[in-house]
């Protein structure tokens, strides 16, 4: 029996390797219903959350459709999203915003858009991009460096909402910030582009560092043997020759950062995805141009980083939110 077009879809963007988990699924829209559809689809995967993207500032997503970051301006839309994405599935709801968009960026209007999405829904969980998002006249990589960062609201959202989960997400780009953030009582930390520019130097502290484990003592070497095998299994699963050499590769072109040899294995790396069809075919053509001496070498010491980023963020602090002046306007 031949496969629905949408349950082969679903594994296209929904199946992963169990090794995964924790894994959060991130969804965006304004329709309500098909967040609803998009939720139940997702039940069968078992992710171990559910995100809603109130937060991404390109013009594709915030200038098309009224969602991303600029759903900020219709918290009560927001909250009645939420509400029905966790009643399509059994596993924790969560929202990724940024502080404010365009001049809707004062500290009471970020508490009234966080009160009134958990008061109207059971969201306890907020990842908060510690800047504004302007949609007018700047590009999303703009987005991410021009506002300025206002940790101190983060911080204040703490005192203001004791009972909701936030995590900061923002400028932290090594486990030295991350650590900084915790010791002034972050809930947790999110680190997006940094993970992806400078994967090695970026996750590989991570256990260590902030779980106190002991390290693994793994190199590239060995990682990118793990990987082939895995990459081998997946490519061509979706048809149609999908994924392919380039799609199962992308992640791993930062692996070498600022390493000897790292422009020469993309300069390999961009040839090779013309006619690779397994990873091992990948691999032996383009790791040749990584000396072994870093291929073979573990982690070295944690990177440095700014550990007094969040110094004194608590003289800082906006003035408190009061909810209930909050519910007499609304009544």
């Amino acid at each position: 029996m031949e496969r629905k077009l949408w349950e082969i879809l679903d594994d296209r963007f929904l199946a992963y390797s169990p090794e995964q988990h924790p894994i959060v699924l991130q969804i965006g829209g304004s329709n309500l219903e098909n967040l609803a559809k998009a939720t139940e689809l997702a039940s069968a995967y078992n992710y171990d959350e559910i995100n809603f993207n109130c937060g991404c500032p390109s013009p594709k997503v915030a200038g098309h459709g009224c969602f991303g970051v600029r759903l900020m301006l219709d918290s009560k839309f927001v909250g009645e999203a939420m509400s029905i994405i966790a009643a399509n599935t059994n596993v924790p709801v969560s929202v990724k915003c940024r502080i404010g968009v365009d001049d809707h960026d004062s500290y009471h209007e970020l508490c009234d858009f966080i009160y009134k999405v958990s008061s109207l829904s059971p969201t306890r969980h907020f990842i908060i991009h510690s800047r504004k998002a302007l949609l007018n006249g700047i590009s999303p990589a703009d987005n991410r460096k021009i506002p300025p960062l206002k940790y101190e609201y983060y911080y204040a959202l703490m005192r203001d909402f004791p009972d909701i989960k936030f995590t900061i997400n923002g400028g932290i780009n090594s486990v030295v910030e991350v650590n900084a953030a915790l010791r002034e009582g972050a809930h947790g930390v999110m680190v997006g582009r940094a993970a992806y520019n400078n994967p090695w130097r970026t996750l590989g502290h991570v256990d260590t560092a902030i779980y106190g484990a002991p390290s693994s003592g793994l190199t590239r070497r060995e990682i990118l043997e793990r990987y082939q095998e895995y990459g081998d299994h997946v490519l061509g699963r979706d048809g149609n020759k999908r994924p392919n050499v380039r799609d199962v590769a992308k992640p791993l072109l930062n692996l070498f950062y600022s390493e000897p040899g790292n422009g020469l294995w993309k300069r390999k790396a961009d040839f090779a995805f013309q006619h690779c069809t397994t990873m091992k075919s990948f691999f032996e053509e383009t790791l040749a141009a990584i000396p072994d001496s870093v291929l073979d070498s573990p982690i070295a010491g944690v990177p440095s980083g700014r550990e007094d980023l969040f110094a004194n963020i608590h003289d800082l602090l906006p003035s408190s939110y009061d909810a209930r002046e909050q519910e007499a306007l609304d009544a």
